[in-house]
Formats: structure tokens, C-alpha cells, sequence
């Protein structure tokens, strides 16, 4: 598509401001600007809850060729704020899709902004950190600059925001979907499996279908849920979703809950955020990082095996691993920059990583964490 009046513009606080070609919604909208280097997946990305606050900068220009599907939702809608593309999406070519981006955005009420220097925009993000930015499309090609820039520089961030409650379920389900495989795409797992309680904090459904395929039946819980609440489920095991925002305003109300599942003494397994929230319920802090970790491989060292896994990520807060606790050991590292990716309880069933063992689609190297998971119920209902 080529356009001599730019339809769209990205400002950041700054004052530095992109011109673009607009797709999507119409409207503005404020966030914080990431980089994902993901070559594939962009639906599932978008609908990653753990984006809610964040416009996504791809740093691969072909965003768009392969359309869209229903069946590569994350969550229900799209979550990402925005995207910034490269190149102007295409039509698509691919026997799954159902609809081009251009309709699914629309849809779904999210911004788009093509023709962007990618490339320049992530080298000012590496460099500078995660900027605040409002993006915004008009056909017509006004835009208040001034205003736009001074949105940006007034968004608080991310830094004390605790958005898990924004994405959670509101009451209870169980699951029962398993993973995608061809020919038959997603089945239901069927007969007894092992008891899972899945505490939501912006719970990818990709997740739950790896818990089902590794045996479990699933009961998924709210953000709010209580220790209680938990139990009275009566879980061989307890699982802690991935999630948007500061981990540390998350557990003002989820760092009860997990010392309270803790002292129960049952296996229990975290991914992104849930990793962070069980860090911060042993007694660790997290930070927030400069432009975080978001892309499909990243290399990640297992400490206990002194293998190296390729892994999906999308976290802009990380668990400070020189406060951790005796008795908690790290048990992944990123080769990236050194940051943790993983810890567990010293003797006990009771793990968590960083970055996303589930990847859809992404790398697979990962996926024997929820067997280990699997593994431990077993044995504790062996024993």
C-alpha cells in the first residue's frame, strides 16, 4: 500500500516522532513500547494477555502474509495495545487463514503502524530502555503532535501497575483442551487425570492445553483467588499462569495465596509471571529490566543439566537471583545478559521459569517442564 500523507505516527516521550502508514482501528492509545524478534506468531503474540500495556514493535518485516484464525488466539481478543511493522501487511497466503490482519485488528479494536524503521526504533529501544509512546491513526493525517507526545510523557508505566486483575477469568472453568496436532487439530482429553488447580493471571490457553496433554484436569481460578479457595479444590498440584505488569503489585494479593499453597506442601509449577510471583512469595524481589526479553530464541542454560534450551520469552521484570533465599536455587540463566530464568525449592516438587515452555508457535525445547510437573503428582500420589 503507498500513500503520500502518513495515516499514522508513533510519539514518544522523547519528543522523537515516526510516520507511518496506519491499519487497524482508528483512535489513539498510550503504552509502553517493546521489541519482539519472533519471526512467526504474530496473532499469538497480540493476544498474549502478558502484553496488556505494551505496543509491539516486530522487528520482522513480513507481519501480516499468513492472515489470521481463530485457532491461534491466545485469549479471547487481542490484548497488545498496538503493533509497529515494517512493512505494510499483505494479503495473506495461508490455508489456515480465515481473515487478514487489517480485518482482525479492526475487529479487535487495536492500532497498527506500518513503514516504520524497525531496525532504528529497537536500536533506541536497547539503547534507552522500554519508552513510553502514544501511537495513533487517522485517515485523514491530523494529529495533535504536542498532545500525542504529552500523553506519552504523562503515562505512569508499568513500574507499580498490577494489570493481572484487568486479565484474569472472573469466576471459574475447568479445561480440557489439548495441544494442536496435525490431522486432528485440538481434541478433549478424556478418562481421570491428575487434579490441577491453574491460578490465572493472564493465562495463555496454549498453557492450558499442555497441562490437559500432560494428563491433567485443569480447574482455572481468578487472579484474586485465595489460598482457601485453592485447597478447597483439592489439587494434586497448583500451577501459576503467565501475566502482564509489576510483580510486585500482583502480590500484594497473590504472595498470600502461594505461601499459603506452600505450606500445604503440594507440587506446584510457575511460568512468567507465576515464576515471579513464587520468587516473591519465597522471600526474592524482582526489578524491572531496561527493554526486557521478548522473542523466540532465546538461549537459556539449565544449571542442573548444563543443557542449553532455546525459548520463547516476553517479560519486562525479572527475579533478582542475588536475593533469593537459602533453601531456593537457581536452576536456569539467560546467555543473553546472565538474568535468571528459572528457580526451585531445594528438595521439593516446587519450580518455576521465566520463560514460556508452552510457545505457540515457538520453540519446543522446553515442553518436558509440564511432564516434570506430571511427573511429581504422580510420585506424591504414589507415595
Amino acid at each position: 500500500m503507498s500513500q503520500e500523507k502518513p495515516t499514522a505516527c508513533l510519539a514518544l516521550a522523547d519528543g522523537t516522532v515516526f510516520y507511518g502508514h496506519g491499519f487497524g482501528a482508528t483512535g489513539e492509545t498510550v503504552a509502553e513500547l517493546v521489541f519482539n524478534t519472533a519471526m512467526t506468531g504474530y496473532q499469538e503474540i497480540m493476544t498474549d494477555p502478558s502484553y496488556a500495556g505494551q505496543v509491539v514493535t516486530f522487528t520482522f518485516p513480513h507481519i501480516g502474509n499468513t492472515g489470521a484464525t481463530p485457532e491461534d488466539d491466545e485469549t479471547g481478543t487481542p490484548v497488545a495495545a498496538g503493533m509497529v511493522v515494517k512493512w505494510d501487511p499483505t494479503e495473506p497466503s495461508n490455508w489456515r487463514s480465515t481473515s487478514d490482519l487489517q480485518t482482525w485488528m479492526v475487529g479487535a479494536g487495536r492500532i497498527g503502524i506500518g513503514g516504520i524503521d524497525t531496525r532504528r526504533l529497537t536500536r533506541a529501544i536497547r539503547q534507552q530502555g522500554a519508552p513510553h509512546v502514544a501511537l495513533a491513526h487517522d485517515p485523514s493525517g491530523k494529529f495533535d503532535l504536542g498532545g500525542l507526545v504529552a500523553k506519552a510523557r504523562a503515562w505512569k508505566g508499568l513500574v507499580g501497575l498490577d494489570l493481572a486483575k484487568d486479565v484474569s477469568c472472573t469466576q471459574s472453568y475447568t479445561w480440557d483442551e489439548k495441544a494442536w496436532a496435525w490431522p486432528e487439530g485440538y481434541t478433549k482429553r478424556e478418562g481421570a487425570g491428575l487434579k490441577v488447580v491453574a491460578i490465572d493471571y493472564g493465562a495463555k490457553r496454549n498453557i492450558l492445553r499442555c497441562l490437559a496433554s500432560a494428563g491433567c484436569d485443569v480447574v482455572v481460578l481468578p487472579a484474586s483467588a485465595t489460598a482457601a479457595e485453592v485447597l478447597a479444590h483439592n489439587p494434586e498440584g497448583v500451577f501459576l499462569s503467565n501475566g502482564p505488569g509489576d510483580p510486585a503489585a500482583t502480590g500484594a494479593y497473590a504472595v498470600p495465596m502461594i505461601q499459603g499453597v506452600l505450606a500445604a506442601d503440594l507440587p506446584l509449577f510457575g511460568i512468567c509471571l507465576g515464576h515471579q510471583m513464587l520468587a516473591l512469595a519465597l522471600g526474592a524481589r524482582t526489578v524491572k529490566m531496561n527493554h526486557g526479553h521478548h522473542g523466540a530464541n532465546h538461549p537459556v542454560k539449565d544449571l542442573t543439566t548444563g543443557k542449553v534450551e532455546i525459548t520463547s520469552m516476553n517479560h519486562g521484570f525479572t527475579v533478582d537471583s542475588q536475593t533469593l533465599p537459602k533453601g531456593v536455587s537457581e536452576t536456569h540463566v539467560s546467555l543473553f545478559d546472565g538474568s535468571n530464568c528459572g528457580i526451585a525449592v531445594d528438595g521439593k516438587p516446587i519450580f518455576s521459569v521465566q520463560y514460556h515452555p508452552e510457545a505457540s508457535p515457538g520453540p519446543q525445547d522446553s515442553f518436558y517442564l509440564f511432564e516434570r510437573f506430571a511427573a511429581a503428582m504422580r510420585a506424591r500420589r504414589a507415595a
